[in-house]
């Protein structure tokens, strides 16, 4: 897929225009993102360009834009803050929702992660907020202003070198920061939220990634961007943040598309179209089905009845372990099988079965993607005398799964 990248001017929150840039996937986007970017930097950082446009290659319209007084953005920089950076992404999504469609996805990278945090509320038709490299708390950035920090005390202001450039800080901004509450913003953040960060990031150390986690609800995700530097100035990670963010995204961007109609079922989730522009599959009788769309990476966007999720293979295989693999899954599939039975047949007998558990694994020794034989393992709680436990046991080797897997059911392939 060929990303072409827009220009486009809107209004900020000091009344200056912004400018921004519109990186679009061929066909259509399957949703709009907006990205907000370091302190100081600008939407023409290397970070910030090769992850949107990789996420444009994923299938989403991505908006980065310049904060008040930076990059080609009108206004002064000295009279900005964190807070008026917050209001930027608020113009910004208000821009999207006006020229195209309200934002479903806020990202942001290192103090842009922190202000898409707190914007996130402010945003209605957000689905999700990620952060790569982001600060649990806003006056983390104070850190970088320790040269210039007893003449902005004394004086009101100082003019500090950040990443080589003079900027002219004033003490409204270092009392700005101190008064912003990231940590209680991703507390109260009622949708999902993924937190990437390098453990040798030295900018930003990951204590703050730990500390946002710890402080924000279900569902939240930590990925690891492994030997990543704080700026992802090498375009792999910058790729494979984007790729980690769009495999993370597609479920709840999937599932807003099918509540509000924007997808009709069918099309592919992430918005390409099937492989070798086949068109979509019949569907079976009551619409039970499961389809499986792949594009250049391995990574495979599936669903099953309409509940999205994501597959892919592991590191070792060529995959970026964006998912689990597919033997795994059907491993996954025999357990919850098992469980799900045991507990219908529980409930149906009136059985005190107050908890179970089943582990399915590899015989050793037998090949991963080639496995012969299974294991699988049941534990049961609660006041059960031996014949009742003897029987889930059978009840578990009775569940669909297993008897698919057991009687080696045919499998007929054709071309569409």
């Amino acid at each position: 897929m060929t990303a072409t990248t827009m220009k486009a001017t809107f209004e900020g929150s000091q009344g200056g225009m912004l400018s921004a840039a519109l990186d679009m996937p061929a066909g259509g986007p399957r949703a709009f993102a907006l990205f907000a970017h370091c302190f100081s930097c600008s939407k023409d950082i290397r970070a910030a360009r090769d992850v949107a446009r990789a996420l444009a290659d994923e299938g989403y319209g991505v908006l980065r834009f310049d904060f008040t007084g930076l990059g080609r953005s009108e206004g002064d920089f000295a009279n900005t803050n964190f807070s008026s950076n917050v209001d930027d992404l608020v113009a910004a999504a208000d821009f999207l929702r006006r020229e195209h469609e309200a934002p479903s996805l806020l990202i942001g990278h290192s103090l842009g992660g922190a202000a898409a945090i707190v914007a996130a509320r402010r945003i209605p038709e957000a689905r999700g907020v990620a952060t790569i490299g982001a600060p649990s708390e806003a006056a983390h950035v104070a850190r970088q202003l320790e040269q210039g920090r007893d003449e902005i005390e004394a004086r009101g202001a100082a003019t500090i070198s950040l990443a080589g450039r003079p900027f002219t800080i004033k003490k409204q901004f270092l009392d700005d920061i101190a008064g912003a509450r990231v940590r209680d913003a991703a507390a109260a953040l009622k949708m999902p939220f993924l937190i990437l960060h390098a453990p040798r990031d030295e900018t930003v150390g990951i204590d703050n990634a730990s500390e946002l986690f710890i402080a924000a609800k279900h569902p939240k995700s930590f990925v690891s961007l492994d030997d990543a530097d704080h700026l992802l100035s090498d375009p792999k990670d910058a790729r494979y943040a984007a790729r980690t963010i769009a495999a993370w995204a597609s479920r709840f961007v999937a599932d807003a598309a099918a509540a509000t109609g924007e997808a009709p079922p069918g099309e592919a989730l992430s918005g390409r179209p099937p492989v070798g522009g086949a068109p979509d599959v019949e569907p079976l009788p009551g619409g039970a089905r499961a389809v499986a769309r792949v594009s250049e990476s391995l990574a495979v966007d599936v669903s099953i009845d309409g509940h999205p999720f994501v597959l892919d293979a592991g590191v070792g295989d060529g995959g970026a372990g964006l998912g689990p693999n597919p033997t795994r899954t059907v491993e996954a599939a025999l357990a919850a099988c098992a469980a799900i039975t045991m507990r219908m047949y529980a409930r149906r007998k009136d059985w005190p079965l107050t908890g179970l558990r089943v582990d399915v694994s590899r015989a050793p020794g037998t090949d991963a993607h080639v496995s012969r034989r299974l294991v699988k393992t049941v534990w049961v709680d609660g006041p059960l005398d031996a014949d009742q436990r003897a029987r889930l046991l059978e009840i578990a080797d009775k569940c669909p799964v297993h008897r698919m897997l057991a009687e080696r059911v045919e499998i007929e392939s054709g071309t569409g």
